[in-house]
């Protein structure tokens, strides 16, 4: 049968229990067969119980296997540099980034770390894997993306949950800005270096609250919130419960990573996190040469060396692998690493340079930069907390497992029965030269050399505690932050009542109301002699109540007098020199484009002093024009029609239903972004919403974007979706006998 159906069935054991899931296969890592159970809710979300914890993480690697076995290989391959294999020549440029960076082999470093000092958790992962690896098969056969694209799943090493963990986040800090900064400071000059920092959403944000038990109808605190990432299908949450004598645990896990890393609910203690915006990646200029000798051949196999500190040319390590391209030639690629760290950006003529690979520098040349990341430095992602915090009963076990994190940098709330709250920041962050947050640095000065790492800032909670990537408590650890607005409007919502309940954290959650249209509209009453449709239009968003709800026609027309507006700043001479196409590795060009940095940046670019050759009123104003004499087409169209959910498939599929259209927008509490200036389509917004209730966990509340299952067409692959859309949530269930006992 398929999991999910409303019946009740007998697993397949090999146990005593007649009733109890198995390993069929065993574990290829030293692990015995576990003997646990599955249990199914009615929205198909797996509800797990095991007799220890070495089962439990086993039967989470199984599950997960089973219902997303197409994302986890997918997620495999993009780890090592091995997607373009299967998915083809568009994956290379993924591939070529995540070996020049290393990330698999990082994650090697780390594991063999973690078995070395801390066996326990080593172990631990190794259940995961070993379920991964007995469910794959069954997996993969209920997905038929598999026989598509020719793809066979394969077995995983311990360390791949580690590489997913990498692969997931080394974007997450967004040092590829380090690399527009440099661009801006060459065109404006270095005065302008945070001319853009909007603090535009980079790979993913969040919002986060703590509601205090006085301000709860219960009299215990509330958790809430979301984190903004890039919407995938299947999704990047799945919704999972963990249970077995020492802990039983709810929340959402990263599939091919065990335990629940970044929101869980033990049921009496329970935590969530959003980025801390920290900077805590560096890019180093290097200055390489080859010498003859050391090398593999002759040609490119000849030694590499780095200018180093002092004037002192080292060794580079240096070797050559190869990716496989389905319906292509297969790509060679030389993976240089300096004491610094490997290299990702290779100059014209620079050992290992690509076509196209050229980052130009400050000084019209071009740069060969080297990443330096904590993971590959420390040989360690912090691993040892996930199963600490499914042990956390309190929050002073949660603020312990945390004292361990390392990557990503999260800012974290957590609230325990007793009455306990914890907002805290956790992470790696290393301490060196301030310059090295804004641009590229020299590797050849000693004065930019990690110096050790950064205390983690806390603070006590006064009142409510909110975390939307704003600065706040973590502002000593990064340069560009969110914009205020959703912060303030968390706040301004939640001071509205004295006894807040989880079911009413919903209206929280889709709230619209736009802030920072408000430098845009405040020019709008200066403007004379205006055409009567301007004065018409201008009247209507003046008017609007600058709410970018679902059925808003104000909010279609405000979007494309914003879009005219950023087109026109983006095509004023003052911006010429960033206004073609970015150099470098594609991986990074996300970051490098000039229209959607001004569309991100239109709020501060409308009120800085820093470029004063800029009219902004002219452009307003021809922007009002331009809007007006075209606007008939949408005058009368809601928001929800034109913005609509374009999530990543690694594979599209080409008969799935119409994507809906959905509200919000960048810096609504309800953040779906779009592009401004390029599109008013959304492929980042809430990656799931939680409602944590520290009361009675049975009345907390949750919902992800698609639904539980991984597989196209299941039951519960897009069951939650549309309740999403209009940011619905839908009950934990805890009760296990309101769960269907179920067999894979």
């Amino acid at each position: 049968m398929r999991i999910g159906e409303e019946s009740s069935v007998s697993s397949v054991s090999s146990g005593s229990d007649p009733e109890s899931n198995t390993g069929a296969q065993g574990g290829p890592h030293g692990q015995t067969p576990a003997s646990y159970d599955v249990f199914r809710d009615p929205w198909g979300i797996p509800h797990l119980r095991a007799a220890d914890e070495l089962g439990l993480a086993q039967a989470q690697g199984r599950v997960t296997a089973f219902d997303r076995a197409w994302q986890l290989e997918v997620e495999r391959h993009r780890a090592e540099g091995s997607s373009a294999s299967f998915l083809g020549p568009d994956s290379v440029v993924w591939d070529r980034f995540a070996r020049q960076s290393r990330l698999a082999d990082t994650a090697r470093l780390c594991y063999e770390a973690m078995e070395a000092d801390d066996p326990a958790t080593a172990a631990w992962v190794r259940a995961y894997v070993d379920g991964v690896n007995t469910g794959l098969a069954s997996g993969a056969a209920r997905d038929e993306r598999f026989a598509r694209t020719g793809l066979a799943p394969s077995p995983w090493e311990p360390w791949v949950p580690l590489a997913i963990w990498i692969s997931t986040h080394i974007l997450f800090a967004g040092f590829p800005t380090k690399l527009w900064r440099e661009r801006v400071a060459r065109a404006l000059g270095d005065e302008a270096l945070t001319l853009f920092a909007t603090d535009g959403p980079r790979i993913a944000g969040s919002n986060g609250w703590m509601v205090p038990g006085d301000r709860t109808a219960t009299g215990a605190a509330i958790i809430a919130g979301d984190p903004h990432r890039f919407i995938e299908d299947p999704g990047v949450y799945q919704q999972i419960r963990l249970s077995c004598p020492d802990y039983d645990v709810l929340g959402l896990a990263v599939p091919g990573v065990p335990g629940l890393a970044h929101f869980g609910h033990t049921g009496s203690a329970a935590w969530a996190i959003t980025n801390a915006m920290s900077d805590y990646q560096d890019l180093y200029v290097e200055r390489l040469r080859r010498v003859e000798g050391g090398g593999e051949g002759e040609g490119r196999g000849t030694a590499v060396e780095a200018l180093g500190p002092g004037g002192v040319w080292e060794p580079v390590a240096r070797h050559t692998e190869t990716i496989a391209v389905a319906g292509g030639d297969d790509v060679e690629v030389e993976v240089l690493e300096t004491s610094r760290g490997p290299v990702v950006v290779h100059a014209d003529g620079d050992p290992g340079a690509e076509p196209g690979d050229a980052e130009p520098g400050a000084g019209g040349g071009s740069q060969t930069l080297s990443l330096r990341y904590p993971p590959r430095v420390r040989r360690d992602l912090g691993f040892a907390a996930l199963p600490a915090l499914l042990r956390a009963r309190t929050v002073a076990d949660i603020d312990r497992a945390l004292d361990g994190w390392a990557e990503p940098v999260n800012v974290v709330h957590a609230a325990d029965t007793q009455g306990g709250l914890l907002h805290r920041v956790a992470g790696a962050v290393p301490l060196r030269h301030p310059a090295n947050r804004l641009r590229p640095v020299p590797a050849w000065d000693p004065g930019h050399a990690w110096q050790g790492w950064a205390p983690t800032p806390a603070e006590p909670v006064q009142g409510f505690a909110v975390m939307a990537n704003a600065r706040g408590i973590a502002s000593p650890l990064g340069v560009e932050f969110a914009p205020p607005h959703r912060a303030d409007r968390i706040r301004e919502l939640l001071s509205g009542s004295a006894d807040w309940s989880p079911k009413a954290m919903a209206d929280v959650h889709r709230d619209t109301y736009l802030a920072s249209a408000e430098p845009l509209l405040a020019l709008l009453p200066g403007f004379e002699d205006l055409t009567p449709a301007a004065r018409e239009l201008r009247a209507r968003l003046l008017a609007w109540d600058r709410r970018m709800e679902a059925e808003s026609t104000d909010a279609t027309v405000f979007a494309a007098f914003r879009t005219a507006t950023v087109r026109r700043f983006a095509a004023d001479p003052v911006f010429a020199d960033l206004a073609g196409a970015p150099s470098g590795p594609a991986v990074f060009h996300p970051w490098l484009y000039l229209l959607p940095k001004i569309g991100y940046a239109l709020e501060g670019l409308l009120t800085t002093s820093l470029v004063p050759e800029l009219d902004r009123a002219a452009h307003v104003r021809a922007a009002l024009e331009e809007t007006a004499a075209a606007g008939s087409a949408d005058a009368g169209v809601p928001w929800s029609h034109v913005h609509r959910l374009a999530p990543w498939q690694a594979v599209p599929d080409p008969d799935a239903p119409e994507w809906p259209g959905l509200g919000g927008d960048h810096d609504c509490v309800n953040a779906t972004s779009s592009v401004p200036g390029f599109t008013d389509l959304t492929a980042r917004a809430s990656a799931a919403r939680y409602v944590w209730d520290l009361a009675r966990r049975e009345d907390s509340l949750w919902a992800v974007p698609l639904g539980a299952d991984g597989v196209t067409g299941a039951p519960h692959h897009r069951d939650q979706l549309l309740l999403w859309a209009r940011c619905e949530l839908v009950p934990v269930v805890t009760d296990w006998a309101r769960l269907t006992k179920d067999s894979i």
